[in-house]
């Protein structure tokens, strides 16, 4: 929705505009800011979830270290927080948090994306298809969308196991 409202009002090149570049100025920011921010508070509840899943599940076997486990959830929640940053600070405003809030997403969950955002760096949000560079450009692009889509899909794959436990927040009063 927000990638054709991008395309048709010519904010963004139509050919695998950049995730961020699709929401890069209003009115698209509006809803790319909003979406980001349900799905990070999304990704908290389901690494949380996991979190707690795998800690019951594993304290009788031992098959996942406490320490491993504390340490996804930890990493999910820096991405989140990563992801929260880049729905608050557009690219054109403020580019250099926007990039930290970006590599807070995609590091802790594909470190190859943060190796290729540091070599890559986007200096405008259209591509001319005769520049030298146009073919690295789509790969890149692509190669975003492909992780942020994998990133999804990866959360998609807890389905079945949370429909094998009911998580419950218990508050007690302190005495």
């Amino acid at each position: 929705m927000i990638d054709r409202g991008s395309e048709v009002m010519r904010d963004v090149d139509i050919i695998f505009p950049y995730i961020s570049d699709t929401g890069a100025y209003p009115p698209e920011s509006c809803i790319f800011g909003l979406m980001t921010l349900i799905s990070a508070c999304a990704g908290i509840a389901t690494i949380y979830a996991r979190y707690k899943f795998v800690e019951k599940l594993s304290g009788d076997t031992r098959l996942v270290s406490p320490r491993l486990n504390y340490t996804a959830l930890v990493f999910g929640l820096l991405s989140c927080l990563g992801m929260c940053i880049v729905a608050t600070f557009q690219e054109t405003a403020v580019m250099w948090v926007h990039d930290i809030g970006a590599l807070m997403f995609f590091v802790p969950a594909f470190f190859p994306t943060a190796i290729c955002a540091y070599f890559v760096k986007q200096t405008t949000l259209h591509r001319d298809k005769d520049d030298e560079d146009y073919p690295y450009h789509v790969a890149s692009a692509s190669c975003e969308w492909v992780c942020a889509f994998s990133f999804i899909c990866f959360f998609l794959t807890y389905i079945d196991d949370f429909k094998l436990f009911t998580l419950r927040v218990k508050t007690e009063d302190v005495k």
